[in-house]
């Protein structure tokens, strides 16, 4: 019986898009998914987690579900799997997805400078660290929508010694939470980001991969290139079309009782968080007002893996056709050589991608790309074994944590030839 929490999750064949008239045979062990609750429950137990939800798909079908531990331990609010996570960076993935709809369209092009749209990134400039001090010189080229689906525009998020002052004076970086948060301000996020554009970036474009506020640049361009909102592009061109019914910028106040609270190390084991920017965040008494495209949603393991599966789809879902196959191979392929890293790895147009066995010290298996959020969330997609894998769960950032690697180690230990009964 399908749960609850995951109906109107439609299995694939029975949306037309497996030809076969019999479903593709599930190739995951059910003994060693057990595993899968093991860890998990572990994790709770040893208060290393508050709780999680994990999802995998394999042909559009759930093969592995699972709600562990506490959405609110204070409250005595058991993790369900309808709970709803704040997914910050992955969030990435979907405004990337935007922005390749409008390339689709013809209203942006790879190409073209961001200046088209954000008119003070005309003239950017590069600090540098030296001996006197910072030195800022002008960037030799415009930065490009390449750029910022790729991640190197040469723009972090403001928190590196040569730059931090700068950008706290402009309510960026250090004064927005860890660097990247933005719901708390009540101003459009183009306004932001246009201010952004005043301030120096820390490498030239095209140079190096830099992790920082591209995506969010990307959500207004989205807005201007569009000329509606973004949370309104989002809701009307992506969420109601595939189904996503739980996934928010902020949150209605009848869902409040379903979003997870964050938590963090502390004396004696984990504690709940603070609130504010570096804690729960305002996603429920927030102004509002700034729809941050690369870290501003909350949502469920079921919405995103109802996207997820789209792009496994070749960009379909069902009936429902977000993108072109030729758009998700190209977003989903290496497209800055060893820039992102020498370790197998590559980027391409928003997302990680694995392209040989064993990159990045995971089993996962060759093409296949995802990302993750600051609070610990994170997803892959395998086009090899036709699967999808979400973990949510609630921490602060940079807590030392092994769980999502953990998490996917111990998915494809699960992943066995379909006509071999394996023991667990």
């Amino acid at each position: 019986m399908t749960p609850r929490w995951l109906a109107g999750f439609v299995p694939l064949a029975v949306l037309g898009t497996v030809a076969a008239a019999q479903p593709a045979p599930l190739r995951f062990d059910p003994g060693r998914l057990g595993r899968i609750d093991a860890a998990m429950r572990d994790y709770v137990d040893r208060g290393q987690i508050a709780g999680a939800v994990t999802l995998i798909l394999q042909h559009g079908r759930v093969v592995h579900q699972g709600a562990w531990g506490w959405a609110d331990r204070e409250a005595g609010r058991q993790m369900t799997g309808d709970a709803i996570f704040r997914i910050a960076s992955q969030t990435k993935a979907i405004t990337s997805v935007a922005v390749m709809m409008l390339v689709e369209e013809g209203k942006i092009g790879l190409g073209d400078p961001v200046s088209r749209w954000l008119p003070t990134f005309a003239t950017t400039t590069v600090a540098t660290a030296s001996d006197t001090g910072r030195v800022i010189v002008p960037a030799r080229r415009r930065i490009t929508i390449r750029d910022l689906l790729t991640h190197t525009a040469g723009i972090s998020y403001g928190t590196s010694p040569v730059v931090a002052p700068l950008y706290q004076a402009k309510g960026l970086g250090p004064a927005a939470g860890f660097g990247w948060y933005t719901a708390d301000k009540a101003e459009p996020i183009c306004e932001t980001m246009e201010r952004l554009g005043t301030l120096p970036f820390v490498a030239q474009p095209g140079e190096a991969y830099v992790y920082g506020y591209n995506t969010d640049i990307l959500g207004c361009v989205v807005e201007r290139a569009s000329g509606v909102p973004l949370d309104r592009f989002f809701e009307t061109r992506i969420f109601q079309p595939l189904g996503m019914t739980d996934t928010h910028f902020f949150l209605p106040p009848d869902k409040a009782g379903r979003l997870a609270a964050v938590y963090r190390p502390g004396q004696g084991g984990l504690v709940r968080a603070d609130t504010g920017a570096r804690g729960q965040g305002h996603y429920l008494t927030g102004p509002r007002i700034s729809f941050a495209g690369g870290a501003g949603l909350v949502s469920t393991a079921r919405d995103y893996g109802r996207f997820l599966q789209m792009l496994l789809g070749g960009g379909r879902l069902g009936s429902v056709r977000i993108l072109s196959p030729t758009t998700v191979r190209l977003m989903t392929s290496n497209l800055v050589g060893t820039l992102f890293s020498s370790d197998g790895l590559g980027f391409g147009l928003g997302f990680q991608v694995a392209e040989r066995p064993g990159a990045g010290a995971s089993p996962q298996a060759v093409g296949s790309f995802g990302w993750g959020g600051a609070y610990q969330t994170n997803y892959s997609v395998d086009p090899a074994n036709d699967a999808v894998f979400v973990l949510m769960t609630q921490h602060l950032p940079g807590a030392e944590l092994d769980i999502r690697g953990r998490f996917i180690a111990l998915a494809y230990q699960a992943l066995v030839p379909a006509a071999v009964g394996s023991r667990p």
